[in-house]
């Protein structure tokens, strides 16, 4: 398979070399091969080449099955032309309408609630958000000074794909899902999205399908989130429920993530590019190795390939492993280990199976 590498910003540069070295290690040991392609993005690309977004990029991973993309510090970039922020364009272009973001606390590491497995679904390309939610122009503008309008788009063919692929990871786990929305208020465009949740439901009678209004859902989740399996809602909502969930398990360094399309797939964690900490070697590179083995299952599962499957299985346990011994773990969890060590820790644990 071939598989792009892009840093993107800050520590990006620090967590998706950690992120290569695993999945190297677990396509070592389960016998996957795997051609690498650095590609430049984000600051480095435009200080280099002009362009936080160069010319050929779109076209370099199209080649390509599926890739790493680091966090992106695109606030700090300069507001030109030239510097657009690259992920809305990378999922738009590449339909990567499902942001599949898991939420999981473990017993050793400190958290709000522990006994978490949830995964939230997220429709990616519709919804509030106006650097995608058009093809042309922009979905938020202000026709006076005194009047900005914010243009919400739900289609029924977005809705009822984001709503198949939560139905079918729901199959594979619990088989519980939970749908997110407003139509109280939003009659047509939470409404048109619970329909087309509804219609995939009769498809899936072996999956137990519940509704739940989103300001009472913020609620539950911060009280029990363990009653919940997997949960799909549209964009704004799935945008600020992912965090409030990482929040119960121990923070962003915890929320790993993958844009899945059609076609290709992208590993994204959820966190920013914490300019802060960058250059440092402490920021935790959980998140960013879970998606890399997202990613591999991902894959894997697409493929037909249950050696890349089992390569990233291969990577969640050794992370299971290097999170219970607490040894090698980043302060932010408690430890006083470094990126790179932890990162080698995980890549040791994959290669001893």
């Amino acid at each position: 398979m071939k598989i792009g590498i892009l840093n993107g910003d800050d520590i990006g540069h620090e967590i998706v070399p950690e992120t290569v070295k695993v999945m190297h290690a677990a396509a070592q040991a389960t016998g996957v091969r795997i051609d690498w392609e650095p590609i430049p993005i984000g600051r480095t690309a435009y200080d280099s080449l002009g362009t936080t977004m160069p010319a050929d990029t779109l076209q370099r991973l199209a080649a390509l099955d599926g890739w790493l993309l680091g966090p992106i510090g695109h606030m700090a970039y300069p507001k030109v032309p030239e510097a657009p922020n690259p992920h809305p364009i990378l999922r738009k272009h590449f339909d990567l309408y499902a942001n599949i973001r898991p939420v999981k606390s473990y017993p050793t590491l400190k958290s709000v609630h522990q006994g978490v497995d949830l995964v939230i679904v997220r429709e990616n390309n519709e919804g509030f958000q106006p650097d995608r939610n058009v093809v042309a122009g922009c979905g938020e503008f202000r026709p006076t000074h005194d009047v900005t309008i914010s243009v919400r788009v739900i289609t029924r063919a977005g809705s009822s794909k984001v709503a198949r692929a939560a139905f079918e990871l729901a199959r594979s786990r619990r088989r519980h899902l939970t749908a997110v929305h407003k139509d109280t208020v939003f009659k047509l465009g939470c409404g048109m999205f619970v329909e087309e949740c509804h219609k995939l439901a009769a498809e899936f009678p072996d999956v137990r399908f519940e509704e739940a209004i989103v300001d009472t859902f913020a609620m539950r989740l911060v009280m029990t989130p363990q009653r919940y399996d997997v949960v799909v809602t549209t964009n704004m909502f799935g945008d600020i429920l992912t965090d409030e969930a990482a929040g119960l398990v121990g923070g962003l360094g915890m929320a790993p993530g993958l844009c899945a399309g059609p076609t290709h797939a992208m590993a994204q964690a959820t966190h920013g590019s914490a300019p802060d900490i960058s250059g440092r070697n402490i920021a935790n590179p959980y998140a960013m190795i879970m998606s890399g083995s997202m990613l591999l299952d991902w894959l894997g599962r697409r493929n037909g390939d249950a050696a890349a499957v089992e390569a990233g299985a291969r990577i969640d346990r050794a992370v299971q492993r290097v999170i219970q011994q607490g040894e090698a773990l980043t302060p932010d969890l408690g430890g006083t280990g470094t990126t790179s060590g932890m990162g080698d820790a995980i890549a040791e644990e994959v290669r001893a199976g």
